[in-house]
């Protein structure tokens, strides 16, 4: 799955399933989902991080996100992060709002991620990728140009897991075993790890960021803290996409 979409100057270009960036060059592959398990799980987020807000984009925790960073103000957010934590939030702008001018005009539950690998350019474009590492939601906006600057309130997931949140789980690996028969298969790597994730909050992350197209449904899932509630969105959703594949 790969789609663009347009921020005034900015184009972001991401692939869930394969990544070409010129000298990155980097698949999904070198980065395993274990890999990306313990980052996630072991990196600090500082108290305030850069914002970019994006019209169509919804990062989630453990996915990875390549960006295309050319509009200036982007540039000298980049500049930031990597002086600093290598990290900054991706939150999607409402429908509403062609473009994004004040924090009323994006959604402030977000996801933090960490800049994996990053490329400059010498014309001053870079290529990055992104790897989300948790829900976070943006508290107070210290700046709002060139860039938002926002301090930052970490987002824990509610439920303990329960021989529901199990059954939940399953049902979501049953509908993925359907989408792999309409075609939506995913790399041989991943879909042995998939098979034998007992993580089911990874889970449902993942199978939200590749399958959900509709981005405020998938605004949804990240801002739901029950992981029971939001197994059963995923459930309702992925049966959507099965629909629509088959008709």
């Amino acid at each position: 799955m790969r789609y663009t979409v347009g921020v005034r100057d900015c184009i972001v270009a991401f692939a869930l399933q394969r990544i070409t960036l010129g000298p990155l060059a980097l698949s999904l592959a070198h980065i395993s989902y274990k890999e990306r398990n313990i980052m996630s799980s072991s990196v600090a987020l500082p108290k305030k991080l850069p914002v970019m807000p994006l019209p169509g984009a919804v990062l989630f925790p453990h996915a990875l996100l390549p960006l295309y960073i050319f509009e200036p103000r982007y540039r000298q957010m980049l500049k930031y992060a990597l002086q600093h934590h290598r990290m900054f939030c991706v939150t999607l702008i409402k429908p509403s709002c062609p473009e994004w001018h004040a924090p009323e005009d994006f959604f402030h539950f977000a996801t933090a991620g960490l800049i994996r690998a990053c490329v400059g350019r010498g014309d001053g474009t870079s290529n990055l990728i992104l790897q989300g590492l948790q829900r976070v939601r943006l508290a107070i906006f210290e700046q709002e140009a060139p860039f938002p600057i926002a301090k930052i309130d970490i987002v824990e997931s509610r439920d303990a897991t329960t021989v529901e949140t199990e059954a939940l789980g399953a049902k979501v690996l049953e509908l993925y075993a359907n989408l792999k028969h309409d075609g939506h298969r995913l790399p041989a790597k991943v879909d042995r790890y998939l098979a034998e994730l007992r993580d089911l909050e990874m889970l449902a992350d993942l199978m939200a960021s590749t399958f959900i197209n509709d981005p405020l449904r998938r605004q949804r899932v990240l801002e739901e803290r029950s992981l029971n509630q939001r197994l059963r969105f995923l459930i309702r959703y992925l049966r959507d996409e099965i629909g629509n594949a088959a008709a």
